[in-house]
């Protein structure tokens, strides 16, 4: 074999824990054992025949390992890497954050073999080993172990501090640190610096909880890998930085930590969300080639919008234009400014359309050349969207949307190649034309990934990464009595409120005291199918439809007409069969992960079209008569 484990090359690693990027290290190929997922990155165990240690490919290897390329047992060479301490265990990591492969997989684990001085291998003396790095020997073939300050006498920061003198604080942290891309951040590091673009800046927020009041705000950065990631700051940060940061600047950025991001709320893709403190340090590169991010997409198809409907999460969609409106005044109900909106209507392969509304300057510049080139059908890609109800579904532009025309997409050439070749021709229907108006909270069709509750339960993988939906028909067949039924929310934003000292209710939201509150429905009830049963989470919406009246109306029930009479109510509600579109996500109790199903939109069951579907399910089977 041409290549083979270098020697000692756990000892090197352990001995260089965060080289810098004008170290000369030595080759470091080590054997991959123990290779297994963990999320979406893999773990493994870096072995040089005498010793191991535990490692995790950075998810941006993930696909070398999915496609082969990086196998157990086989040979890498680590070109750049970090080695950790984590915090809440004795032992080290090494990070991976670049590698080569070097040879698939070997038939059995490497182990150094224990030879004699014919081995070519020279020691020197004990007292000169006080930092191991290996080194060719100029006259044997074998390898020779030198004192770490022969090899290198000067560190990194060193060298530029002789050559830069009194260079300014932007380009020192520029030069003395490796500049790192998010894409290889995890909490489990230590030192980074990272050169990032500001591609969204939120207002200063003000909240009050039982611990005080406080400020914040958050900013979005963008490397020029295009990879995203949510920063935010509080309090003594906040202030200290929300001048500092400006829209569409570049930053040198470091001394923060890393967190897993709250799915509920995140705005980027990205696993992790960054804390800044007032102890992080924060550069303008003002003296430096700017760089344009490269913007990643993550296009949803129109006919999958559903789901999105009224929730947080933004979407990508791509599509040919179809129709571009005349500029519109509106005026906001919030201030009375006007602001201008324009509407272009898109469509893609599924043969659906959707509005998208733009305002502002993506109104009045982006919509203008695209009202100028309407008659060439050009074709669009939109980052970060919100999916609201209007119509059914609709699309509605922010201001750190992104607009690309004619994008140099494979994605793009492809729906340009379908919508010249056929889609021009197509009959196209809007995405919201199909949709009742019950079916407006995130609804697709009901008979759409139509599933058995058997298929959710027993495949505990399901929505890992992201929430899936599927569709279903049950009974409810249990509605427990003695749960906590509802909740106290605030009358103008629906948000949870507390008791406020005195009288009256706090609202976190509004930031107001309100002398009344409305009663809103977190209910769990039980749905059986032909195939078993499951637990399920509903909301105030589908709760009212399923109780058939309010939780301020329930309660008054209860404290009138006692508890029999509310047991009654929940018992009427039972073994009737309904339409559910449902969510199915990942829960962390406990360190232990669980299915979380929530019902997304409730309907009756329509006997016709449920009637249509199972005779169009029974074609597909190709049943001989």
């Amino acid at each position: 074999m041409a290549k083979m484990v270098s020697p000692d090359a756990i000892s090197t690693i352990l001995a260089n824990p965060s080289p810098d990027s004008s170290s000369d290290l030595p080759e470091i190929i080590v054997q991959v054992v123990d290779l297994k997922p963990t999320g979406n990155r893999y773990m493994f165990s870096a072995n040089d025949g005498k010793m191991k240690i535990k490692g995790i490919l950075q998810s941006s290897l993930s696909s070398e390992v999915i496609s082969g390329s990086i196998q157990n047992l086989g040979l890498i060479r680590i070109i750049d890497y970090t080695l950790n301490d984590i915090p809440t265990k004795n032992e080290k990591y090494l990070i991976v954050t670049k590698c080569e492969v070097v040879s698939p997989a070997l038939e059995v684990e490497y182990k150094a073999e224990v030879k004699s001085e014919d081995t070519g291998i020279v020691l020197k003396p004990r007292q000169e080993e006080t930092g191991i790095v290996l080194k060719p020997k100029q006259e044997e073939t074998g390898i020779v172990l030198k004192p770490k300050q022969e090899y290198q006498t000067k560190s990194a920061a060193q060298i530029v501090h002789e050559q830069s003198g009194n260079m300014a604080p932007t380009a020192r942290m520029a030069m003395t640190r490796r500049i790192q891309p998010l894409v290889s951040l995890n909490p489990y590091q230590g030192n980074w610096t990272i050169k990032v673009r500001v591609t969204s800046k939120g207002n200063m927020r003000t909240y009050k909880n039982a611990r005080g009041e406080g400020c914040v705000f958050n900013v979005e950065l963008t490397d020029e890998d295009g990879t995203q990631i949510q920063a935010t700051m509080f309090n003594e940060a906040a202030k200290k930085f929300f001048d500092k940061f400006e829209l569409g600047k570049v930053y040198y950025i470091s001394k923060g930590t890393l967190r897993v991001a709250n799915k509920q709320f995140k705005t980027v893709q990205n696993d992790y969300e960054m804390n800044l403190n007032e102890n992080s340090q924060v550069e303008e590169a003002s003296n430096e080639e700017a760089f344009i991010p490269e913007i990643k997409f993550n296009f949803v198809p129109i006919d999958e919008l559903g789901p999105y409907v009224n929730g947080r999460e933004l979407v990508d969609v791509i599509g040919v234009v179809q129709s571009v409106s005349p500029t519109m005044s509106i005026r906001r109900k919030s201030n009375n400014e006007t602001v201008p909106k324009r509407d272009i209507t898109i469509a893609d392969e599924t043969k659906k359309t959707v509005v998208v509304s733009l305002w502002n300057d993506l109104a009045t510049h982006v919509g203008q050349e695209l009202l100028d080139m309407a008659d060439k059908s050009p074709v669009v890609a939109i980052k970060s969207l919100k999916v609201g109800d209007f119509q059914g579904v609709s699309l509605s532009a922010l201001s750190k949307s992104n607009i690309v025309v004619n994008p140099d997409l494979p994605e793009a050439k492809k729906l340009r190649s379908w919508y010249d070749s056929e889609g021009k021709e197509t009959s196209l229907a809007s995405i919201g034309s199909g949709m009742s108006p019950s079916a407006k909270s995130g609804a697709r069709s009901m008979y759409t990934d139509r599933v058995s509750l058997l298929h959710i339960t027993s495949n505990l993988s399901l929505g890992e990464e992201k929430p899936v939906f599927f569709s279903l028909k049950a009974y409810i067949s249990f509605i427990k009595p003695d749960q906590t039924m509802w909740y106290r929310a605030c009358k103008t934003c629906n948000k949870k409120v507390t008791e406020a000292f005195g009288s009256g209710y706090w609202c976190e939201g509004c930031q107001k005291n309100d002398a009344e509150c409305s009663l809103r429905y977190i209910m769990a009830l039980k749905v059986s199918d032909a195939s078993g049963e499951a637990w399920l989470s509903t909301f105030n919406d589908q709760a009212e439809k399923i109780l058939g009246c309010s939780a301020d109306e329930l309660d008054k029930l209860k404290s009138e007409e006692g508890e029999t009479a509310y047991q009654m109510k929940l018992k009427e509600a039972t073994w009737v069969p309904h339409l559910f579109r449902v969510s199915v996500a990942q829960q962390e109790y406990n360190n232990e992960k669980r299915q979380r199903i929530t019902v997304r939109a409730i309907a009756p069951v329509d006997y016709a079209a449920e009637s249509k579907y199972l005779l169009e399910e029974m074609s597909k089977m190709n049943i001989a008569m």
